[in-house]
Order: C-alpha cells, then sequence, then structure tokens
C-alpha cells in the first residue's frame, strides 16, 4: 500500500557510473559512421548523374527532393483545445468545415478539371475514327458519376456552412446565444465558402467552354436510342438499359446544363421543421454583407497591383457571394453591385483554370438580373470597350514588360544568390531572416504577376479570338521562362532555403506570439468579468497555443478563427493588428513555398538568337508542367496514350523546327568552308550576317519526359550518318568529308566519328558475273596490264577509275563457288568466236591482202640485202596507204581499228588468264588451314573406326570431298590457254583459211600504229583534258602473241627481225642527231638546239616504247610456249601417248605374273 501512495513520478537517486556516457558515445560514433557513409553515396549519386541531368528538373524524376510543407498527426480537436467549451465547438465546426472545403477544392483543381479539360486530347480525330467519340464517353460516364457525387457533396457543404453561420448570427431574440457576436466577424468562413462557390462555377464554365464534350455525348445518347430497339444485338439486358437511361438524364440536367451553380444558389436554405431560419434572419444577413465588404475592400486595394497575389481568384469568391446573398435574402446592395462591376475595368478578364477565362460582368448580369437593370447600359458597354483596349495596348506594351520583368527578375535572383551563399552573422540574425522572407515573397509576387500577365493575355487573345502577333509570342514565351527561372532559383537553393524557410516562421510565429501576448495581457489585466471577456481570452489562449507548434495549413485556419473572436472589444490597438495580420500573410505564403502554336514560333526565336540557347531548359520544364494534370484523363484506355501523343507532338515541332534546321544548318557551313576554294554565294558576315550556333552545343541535356534531348549528340548522329552515306556513295569524296569532320570538331566542338571507310575502291570491286555476261563491254572498256594482272578503266565519268585485279576476282570466286571459272572461259571462247570472225573478214579483204601479199614479196626479194630485216620504212609506207583507203568519223583508219580488234582479243585472254590466278588465289586461301596438303587424312575413315552416328559420317564424307577439290583445284589449276588454242588452231591452220597466213607480216605496221597511239595516250596524262589518257595496253601485245600462236607463225615472224630493225633505225636517228647538235654547238641558235632537243627526246620515247612492245610481246609469248612450234608439239603429244601405253603394259604383265604386289 506504501507504493501506491507515491507519486508516479517519483524515482530512485542514480549512482552515475558512467556506463551511460559511453554508451552515448558508441551511439553517437555508430551514427556518425552512418552519416558519413550516407553522404559520401549520395556525392557518389550526384555524381553520377551530374553530367546527364540537365538544367531543367522534374521533380517526379528526382532521386531525393525536399518536401518543405510542415505536417504533423494532430487532430483538429486536440488542436482546438481550451477551457472554454462553447468556444471549442464553434472553432472546431468551422475549422472542420473550411478544412473540407479545402479538400473538396484540391480535388476538384486535381482531378475534375483535369479530366474535364484534356477530354477528346491524344485521340485520333474522331471524323477519321466513326465510333471513336461514343467509345471515349462511354469511358468517360464513370468519371461523370465520380463528379456528380463530387456536386452533390459541395451543395451539401455549402448548405451547412450556411446553417452554421445563421445559427451563431440569429436574429431571434428568444433564442439563446451560443456566444457572444457583437464584434466576431468570421471572415476566414466567408472566404472558404467563397472558394466552394468559385470551383462549382469553374466546373460550369469548363464544361460550358468544351464543344467536343457535348458533341460526344449527344452522339453517346443516340447510340443508346439505337440499343434500345435491338438490345440483344449489342449484348445488353433490357432492364439494365431504363435505369442506365434514368442515370444518364440525371447526369445531363446536374451537370451538362450548365447549372451547378445555379442549382447549389437556389437550393432550400431554410429548414421547413422548424430548424435554422435563413432568409428571415436579419442579422445574418447583415453579417454576410458586412464579410464580404470587407473581403471586397481586402481584395480590390491589391488587383491590378505589384503586390497581388491570389486576389483575383478571391475576387471570383465574392462574386459568388454576392450572387449567393441576393438568391438567399433578395436584396441589392446598388453601390457595392457597381464597384463590383468597375473591378472588370481594372481586371477585365480572370483565368479560372488553365484555358477558362471569366468574364465578371457577363455574370454578374446574368445572375442578378434585378440589379443589372437599376444600372446604366452605358456601364457595361464601357467594360467590353475597356477589355478590347486592355488587349491592344497588352500586345503593344508586352514587349516592354517582358524587358522590364527581364530586369526584375535577373536582380531578384542575383540578390538571392547573394543573401543565400552569405554567411549568417549571430548578431543579425533576425535582420537577416526578415531580409530572406522578403526576398522569397518578392519572387512569388514576381511569378504570381508573370502568370497573370501570360494568362490572361494567351485566353483573351483566344476568348475573343484576336491573332496574336509574332512578336507578341516571343515576349510571352520569355516571360514564362523568367518564370521557370524563378521557380529554379528556388530549387537549386532549395538545400538552403529549406534551412532558411523554417528559421523564418518561428521568426514570424515569434513576432505574432509578441503581439498576441500584449493584447492578451490587456484582457487580464481589465479585472471586470463578462462571458465575452472571457471568450476573448480563451480565443487568445487558443491562438497562442496553436501558433506554437508547425505552421500547418490547419493551425493557420484555427488561428485565423480564433483572432476572429480574439480581436473585439478592442483587445488589439490599430497600429498592433496591422503588422500582425502582415505577419500572418508571411507567414502563409512562407509556409506554402512550393500552347501549341506558340511553341513553333518561340523555336524558330531560339534558333534565330542562338546566343541565348540555354532558355530551352526553361521552355520545356514548363512544358513538362502539365504532365501531372493529364494523368487525371479519363477518356482513353490509359493516360498513358495521352503523354504519348503529347510526348510526340512536341517532339515533332521540336525537330522541325530547331533539329532539322540547326543540323542542316551547320552541314551546310561545312560544307561552304570547305570548298571556299569554289566560288560561291558570299559568305561575308557584315554583309549576310552571322548566327553562331555553337552556342547550342554548350547546352545541357534537356530532360522531356523520360528522354534526355542532347542537342550535341543529335546533329553529332545527323552529320555523322551523312558523311558515311554520302561517302560510301562517292569514295572519291572521302578526304572532303574527313575535313568537314575535323571542321566540326573545331568549330563546333561536336565529337564526330571516324567512318573508317577504305579511302580506294572496296575489295569486291565489279563482280565476276557482271564482267562475263557483259566481256564485249568489258573488254573494249578496260586496258590490261601484264606485269600487275591488272585491269584498268578506259575512261569513267567520275573522278575515279576502276580497277579489277586479281584479289577482286579471288573474292568473287569465294561469292559465287569455284564452278563459275569453266562458265567464263565458255563465255570468253563464244566471244572470240565472233570477233575471229571479223579478223578473217579484215585479212580476206583485197585491200589489205594485196597489200600484205606484195609486202611478202618484197621481203623475200630484198631481205638478203637487208640483213633479213624487215624495213622500218615499208612499214610506214603500209600505214599511210591504209589511212588512204578512208578514216572514219572519229579520224580513225582501218589499221587503227585492227589493232582495236587484236587489243580486244589479247584483254579477253589477260581476262581468263586473271580467272585462273584468282581462283589459284581463292582455292590457296580456302585451303591455308589443312596443315599438308600432300597428306589429308581422311575422316570418313576416323570416324567409322569411332563408330559415330550416320549423320557424322555423311558430315565427314562431305569434308574429305570438299578437301579433295580444293587440293585438286590449288595443285593444278586448269591450263585455260592451252585449251583455247587448241580449239581454235586447226581451223586457223586449214588450207581453207590460208589468206589468215599473211597475218606475221602485218604485225611490224601494226606495232607501229600502236606505238603511235600509245605515246599519244601517255602524253594525254599530263593535260587537262585526259580523255583517252591511259599508261597501259597490253591487251595488244597478249592479242598478237596468241594469233601468231594459232596460226604457228612465230618462226616467220622472227624471220622478219622486226624489232632489230626498229632499234638500229632509232639508234642511228639519234647518233645522226647526237653528230649534228655537236657542230651545231659552236653556233648559238637556241631556236635550232631547242628543236633537235625535241627530236632527241621524242626518239629517245619512240624507241622507249618499242622495247616495252617488244617486252610485252616476248612475255606474251611464253604463255603460249611459243619456244615449239605445232609440228614440235604434235610430236611431243605422240611421245607423250606411247609412253602411257608402254606403261600401261607394263603394269598389265607385272600384275599377271607376280600377283603379290598387289
Amino acid at each position: 500500500m506504501a507504493l501506491e501512495t507515491l507519486s508516479p513520478d517519483w524515482e530512485f537517486d542514480r549512482v552515475d557510473d558512467g556506463s551511460q556516457k559511453i554508451h552515448v558515445g558508441v551511439q553517437l560514433k555508430n551514427y556518425g559512421k552512418f552519416l558519413e557513409a550516407y553522404t559520401s553515396q549520395l556525392k557518389r549519386i550526384e555524381d553520377a548523374l551530374d553530367d546527364s541531368v540537365g538544367d531543367v528538373w522534374d521533380f517526379n524524376l528526382d532521386p531525393i527532393a525536399l518536401n518543405l510543407l510542415p505536417y504533423e498527426q494532430s487532430s483538429l480537436l486536440e488542436l482546438i483545445n481550451t477551457e472554454n467549451k462553447v468556444l471549442n465547438k464553434v472553432i472546431t465546426v468551422y475549422a472542420a468545415l473550411c478544412c473540407e472545403i479545402k479538400k473538396l477544392r484540391y480535388e476538384a483543381e486535381t482531378k475534375f478539371y483535369n479530366g474535364l479539360l484534356f477530354y477528346g486530347e491524344g485521340a485520333m480525330d474522331s471524323s477519321k475514327v466513326e465510333g471513336d467519340g461514343q467509345i471515349q464517353m462511354g469511358r468517360f460516364i464513370s468519371f461523370l458519376q465520380e463528379l456528380s457525387c463530387f456536386v452533390t457533396r459541395c451543395y451539401e457543404v455549402v448548405m451547412n456552412v450556411v446553417h452554421q453561420l445563421a445559427a451563431l448570427y440569429t436574429s431571434n431574440k428568444n433564442a439563446p446565444k451560443v456566444i457572444e457576436t457583437s464584434g466576431v466577424h468570421f471572415q476566414a468562413m466567408y472566404e472558404h465558402l467563397g472558394e466552394l462557390l468559385a470551383v462549382l462555377l469553374t466546373l460550369d464554365e469548363i464544361i460550358d467552354n468544351h464543344a467536343t464534350l457535348k458533341e460526344h455525348w449527344t452522339m453517346y445518347k443516340r447510340l443508346l436510342k439505337s440499343v434500345h430497339h435491338n438490345p440483344s444485338k449489342f449484348g445488353v439486358q433490357e432492364d439494365k438499359l431504363k435505369p442506365f437511361e434514368k442515370l444518364l438524364l440525371k447526369l445531363e440536367n446536374q451537370l451538362l446544363d450548365g447549372t451547378i451553380f445555379q442549382a447549389c444558389i437556389e437550393q432550400q436554405f431554410d429548414c421547413l421543421n422548424g430548424g435554422v431560419s435563413v432568409s428571415k434572419n436579419s442579422t445574418f444577413a447583415e453579417e454576410f454583407a458586412h464579410s464580404i465588404r470587407t473581403i471586397f475592400a481586402n481584395v480590390e486595394a491589391k488587383l491590378g497591383e505589384p503586390s497581388e497575389i491570389d486576389q483575383r481568384d478571391k475576387y471570383v469568391g465574392i462574386c459568388g457571394l454576392f450572387v449567393l446573398h441576393f438568391q438567399i435574402f433578395r436584396t441589392v446592395d446598388k453601390k457595392f453591385y457597381k464597384s463590383l462591376l468597375d473591378i472588370c475595368k481594372k481586371v477585365p478578364a480572370i483565368t479560372l483554370t488553365a484555358n477558362i477565362i471569366w468574364f465578371a460582368d457577363n455574370f454578374l448580369i446574368q445572375k442578378v438580373p434585378a440589379a443589372a437593370k437599376l444600372l446604366d447600359r452605358k456601364n457595361f458597354h464601357s467594360i467590353k470597350i475597356q477589355r478590347e483596349t486592355f488587349l491592344q495596348q497588352k500586345a503593344q506594351s508586352l514587349t516592354k514588360e517582358m524587358q522590364s520583368y527581364y530586369v526584375f527578375v535577373s536582380s531578384w535572383m542575383m540578390k538571392m544568390e547573394s543573401i543565400l551563399s552569405k554567411e549568417q552573422q549571430m548578431d543579425k540574425f533576425a535582420e537577416d531572416l526578415t531580409n530572406r522572407c522578403n526576398i522569397f515573397i518578392q519572387g512569388f509576387l514576381y511569378a504570381y504577376s508573370l502568370s497573370n500577365i501570360i494568362k490572361t493575355t494567351m485566353n483573351l487573345h483566344m476568348s475573343m479570338q484576336k491573332p496574336m502577333t509574332k512578336t507578341s509570342v516571343k515576349a510571352l514565351c520569355r516571360l514564362v521562362e523568367l518564370l521557370k527561372a524563378i521557380q529554379h532559383t528556388f530549387y537549386r537553393r532549395s538545400m538552403i532555403v529549406a534551412d532558411s524557410v523554417t528559421h523564418i516562421i518561428q521568426h514570424l510565429q515569434h513576432q505574432a506570439l509578441n503581439a498576441i501576448a500584449i493584447a492578451k495581457k490587456r484582457v487580464i489585466s481589465d479585472k471586470k468579468y463578462s462571458e465575452q471577456r472571457l471568450d476573448v481570452l480563451s480565443a487568445l489562449v487558443l491562438a497562442e497555443n496553436t501558433l506554437n507548434g508547425p505552421s500547418t495549413k490547419q493551425r493557420r485556419l484555427i488561428i485565423s478563427l480564433a483572432l476572429s473572436v480574439g480581436t473585439q472589444m478592442k483587445t488589439f490597438k490599430d497600429e498592433e493588428l496591422l503588422p500582425l495580420q502582415v505577419v500572418m500573410k508571411k507567414l502563409a505564403l512562407i509556409s506554402e513555398l512550393k500552347e501549341r502554336t506558340v511553341f513553333p514560333i518561340y523555336l524558330d526565336d531560339v534558333y534565330e538568337n542562338a546566343v541565348d540557347a540555354a532558355r530551352l531548359h526553361y521552355m520545356f520544364s514548363a512544358l513538362r508542367d502539365c504532365v501531372p494534370a493529364m494523368m487525371h484523363s479519363r477518356h482513353l484506355e490509359s493516360h498513358e496514350i495521352l503523354l504519348e501523343s503529347y510526348d510526340k507532338e512536341i517532339m515533332d515541332v521540336l525537330n522541325k523546327h530547331l533539329l532539322d534546321k540547326l543540323c542542316k544548318e551547320i552541314e551546310k557551313d561545312l560544307r561552304l568552308s570547305v570548298h571556299t576554294h569554289l566560288k560561291l554565294d558570299d559568305r561575308n558576315p557584315f554583309k549576310v550576317g552571322m548566327k553562331d550556333l555553337a552556342h547550342f552545343f554548350s547546352l545541357n541535356p534537356i530532360r522531356f519526359f523520360n528522354r534526355f534531348i542532347d542537342i550535341k549528340a543529335y546533329v553529332t548522329h545527323y552529320l555523322d550518318k551523312t558523311f558515311y552515306n554520302l561517302t560510301t556513295v562517292a569514295l572519291h569524296d572521302w578526304a572532303t568529308y574527313s575535313e568537314m569532320r575535323n571542321l566540326a570538331t573545331q568549330r563546333y566542338g561536336l565529337t564526330m566519328t571516324e567512318a573508317h571507310l577504305p579511302s580506294q575502291t572496296l575489295e569486291q570491286g565489279l563482280d565476276v558475273l557482271e564482267i562475263m555476261r557483259n566481256i564485249h563491254v568489258f573488254v573494249s572498256r578496260y586496258l590490261y596490264n601484264l606485269n600487275n594482272q591488272i585491269f584498268i578503266e578506259r575512261i569513267s565519268n567520275n573522278k575515279h577509275l576502276n580497277t579489277i585485279n586479281i584479289r577482286h576476282i579471288a573474292n568473287s570466286i569465294r561469292t559465287h563457288g569455284t564452278g563459275i571459272l569453266n562458265t567464263t572461259v565458255n563465255f570468253t571462247y563464244q566471244f572470240l568466236r565472233k570477233k575471229f570472225y571479223i579478223f578473217s573478214q579484215f585479212m580476206y579483204d583485197e585491200h589489205i591482202k594485196s597489200r600484205l601479199i606484195k609486202d611478202i614479196r618484197f621481203f623475200r626479194e630484198v631481205k638478203d640485202q637487208n640483213d633479213h630485216k624487215y624495213p622500218f620504212e615499208r612499214a610506214e609506207k603500209f600505214n599511210r596507204g591504209i589511212r588512204k583507203l578512208g578514216i572514219t568519223p572519229d579520224g580513225q583508219s582501218y589499221l587503227d581499228q585492227f589493232r582495236q580488234l587484236i587489243s580486244q582479243i589479247g584483254n579477253a585472254m589477260g581476262y581468263v588468264r586473271m580467272i585462273r590466278s584468282g581462283g589459284l588465289h581463292c582455292c590457296s586461301s580456302a585451303i591455308r588451314f589443312v596443315p599438308d596438303i600432300e597428306d589429308i587424312i581422311n575422316f570418313e575413315e576416323l570416324v567409322k573406326e569411332e563408330g559415330l552416328a550416320e549423320e557424322t559420317q555423311k558430315g565427314a564424307r562431305q569434308l574429305d570431298s570438299v578437301l579433295g577439290d580444293l587440293t585438286r583445284n590449288s595443285a593444278e589449276g586448269t591450263e585455260y590457254f592451252k585449251m583455247l588454242v587448241d580449239v581454235f588452231a586447226p581451223e586457223f591452220r586449214s588450207s581453207k583459211n590460208m589468206h589468215l597466213r599473211n597475218f606475221y607480216i602485218i604485225v611490224p605496221p601494226l606495232a607501229l600504229n600502236f606505238i603511235e597511239h600509245s605515246i599519244g595516250c601517255k602524253e594525254k596524262l599530263n593535260k587537262k583534258n585526259k580523255a583517252g589518257a591511259a599508261f597501259t595496253d597490253d591487251g595488244f601485245a597478249m592479242g598478237v602473241a596468241y594469233i601468231l600462236k594459232l596460226l604457228d607463225q612465230y618462226q616467220e615472224f622472227d624471220s622478219l627481225h622486226w624489232f632489230q630493225s626498229v632499234r638500229e633505225k632509232y639508234v642511228r636517228e639519234i647518233r645522226a642527231l647526237a653528230k649534228q647538235q655537236n657542230v651545231q654547238s659552236g653556233v648559238q641558235d637556241e631556236k635550232l638546239l631547242q628543236t633537235m632537243n625535241l627530236t632527241h627526246k621524242r626518239l629517245e620515247v619512240c624507241l622507249q616504247e618499242f622495247e616495252l612492245l617488244y617486252f610485252s610481246l616476248s612475255s606474251a609469248r611464253i604463255f603460249f610456249r611459243a619456244d615449239k612450234t605445232a609440228a614440235e608439239e604434235n610430236q611431243e603429244k605422240k611421245d607423250r601417248e606411247e609412253l602411257g601405253k608402254t606403261s600401261n603394259g607394263d603394269l598389265s604383265n607385272s600384275s599377271s605374273t607376280d600377283p603379290v604386289v598387289k
């Protein structure tokens, strides 16, 4: 029992053994370590995100964000707790109603406004897709049902607020008074009621302005009619249709007829069963009117001023309250009505939400017609004129306003930066906090002013259907940027702002508490007792208690209501009350801290003025602001569809009006800079102006939705792609594009990707199949080089000549397979047949044949005198003779054409040689992985030994056959030349083609003709016009060697000793010239010496060309085994056959006598 008498807070005296201190130390140490680790982790996250995160932020995407709103879990009942129980009840009821109104307003602003505003957006054009409108409306019905419940709830709350106020301010003398109300004005209640009426009014305006919604609603009703006639077809139960139709009718009457607000104020406020009397309550009517006037007086002073904040919204509420007052009490204060209308001259229109604009004069005339009749018509007319003049003036003054706000906001940002980066001095702490508070509030005021200008101007233009000038659009966009710049400044400094805000709130609460404490003393010092004085004291105590805590909305509301009671009976002097109201207003502000055709014009402007490209970030931040609102749309399957279409629209506009233009301009600039050697357009910056587009590339990536728009990367990718594609089309331009790449890096800082395209032709070259099909074109267009085994294009329209070498052929064979070799040779055979027919005709021609026979006879007669050498002069004479026979229009003689024919035959043989080499090259590169070609393992046997599956054996067999083919091809390589000689030789050597036997004697004049042609081609290489230039044409030597072999005339040709004759002739002439030069060297005749030098040079060139032809011909003859005549070759063939027979005989004999050898 003794223990129970002890007080519960009694404790034993503790013996301090120091253990607790040790525990505390350990815990603090651990906490310190945790903080360090956490800080470094956050730093790593910040560093990782630093480069990628642009200047534009998105609250939804930030990994960590600060929530500055004060928060607590105390309920109203816990907060409103004084000893005055009656006052507690009054304040609690009113506070609860105000909280309810705030919640309803928040729900309307976030959910219902957005759902209605975005209806019909993001879907395909309903005119294109039949039935799409009905489907959207079908999805939307549930939303309208929710809206209907919301509106009903609003009606109930309005009714309750009016009843609660009427119960307090009763004119019934007999009814007991709840509290003394003579000096008490619950202004906050009326303000909140006004807010709720404004919500209903806004819903009306949104629906009234929404043509798509109404159109879809009508279509949906028609659809329902069709369903009614044939429910089974639509799979609907008939008994469910009736209730559904009733629901639709109810929704239409309540929501879509534009009577949401009207129905609210027309409610039956008087209780019929003897409850609260409203319309007959004169005290309440007076109080109601007094409160409206008081709120209006406060609002009117600030409307249209730089210090305006939410006064426009309150003005809408006042108009709503005025109409409600008229509806209930049926009395009109004409003077007050006129002053309400006069506001319209100062503020011509008010934006309720988004693009919904509201004209107060129209509203007041419509809702209070009785008062409108009392006023002069001119008043209303002047308001309308004022509205139009306001718009005209705004269009003119917008640029000026923008410039002045630009200065204001810039200086405000500088002040913010300076005051927030300064260390706070403890001795000037209060002064510093006041400064910070004022600067924060100044930022709010700028933001509100900018917001009002932007909304009013844009929406007035829309509602009055007046087009905007480009200048106005640009100015508006600048204002949007400034608005985002203010937000960005707060956000960038959010850590310090958060720190300051809590201090400022405490400082303001302290000021308010001081003011209340003075008033409280004054009340206590007056010793007279009355219930009213007690109420005042209780109210002040409540305000004081509530101020001691976080500055939440609830607490500020309770303070406001408590002060409504506490300020009666002159408890505050006037000079004390005003500062208190200012402090409370500041406290509210600080505690709450937190267009399609326009966009293309804006982007064009940004592009033109590239210097301030960084403002793009602000505009994208503004565009991102409507995304949370879009999430409330309900007419599509998902709000994601709306977001995607919005995203796509913005990106399309961005690409068209900025990115693509930028890419083209940069590419054009690079091209013109690289091609300055060409006389292009005037690029003098003083004449044509200059844009420094490099500013766009210093921008951080812009964040928009879930993507980063990196302008630098976009342009780099475009240039990389363009340069790569154009280089592949025209490989000779690779150097130009490399230069442009380097220039892009130097001038714009772009990191270009190296194209890695070869700066010569690609390895594939012309395809073997392609050549084979068009071999007649190929041999005439390409020139053969015997030593390098390469074909070079004769002439091309491009800047480069194509070449074909063994690697190209090998690659082509690898593509098509080795089977193509024989086909190619077959095609060549067909081609040669046609060419030899022309060859035979030429040799058979009387003019040619007679001259050749004459030349043979002549050579036989004079060969003993000429040391068996064919005279050079005779060849020249033959050439001249042929030329006399006639010349083609392009200046070619018959001999020139015959030379070309032989060159083409030679080219065909060169191609066959290259095909063979390519085949060997391909086979050898394919077989290089086989370790030993002489000893190849038989895989099939090994697989059988291991007893593997049938498929494996099949695979091994295949591998063996492939390896066998490759070995055979790489070892032998078919002798195509021999085949092509064997196939034509019998015909050439037959007696019926005797006229071909004269060929060997035409070779000297042909050689001479070839040398003249060759020198001409080589000389053209150094000239500007390179038509017909060439440095090789070994096809001729190849053709001569081949035909001589076919005719078996190597010995006959050698007997002419033609090349010795040529060499001797030129050596003789060179020596004679040298002698003449020695003789003339004494005489100083420059012209003569010059001529001699030129002659000497020409003779040397001719000799050199003949030598080259001799070497080429000798090389070509090796292919056709020129060391043997046809008779010798036949003899050799017979010997081989006999040897084969005898060896076979020996083998059969040995096998019969000695079977063991087998």
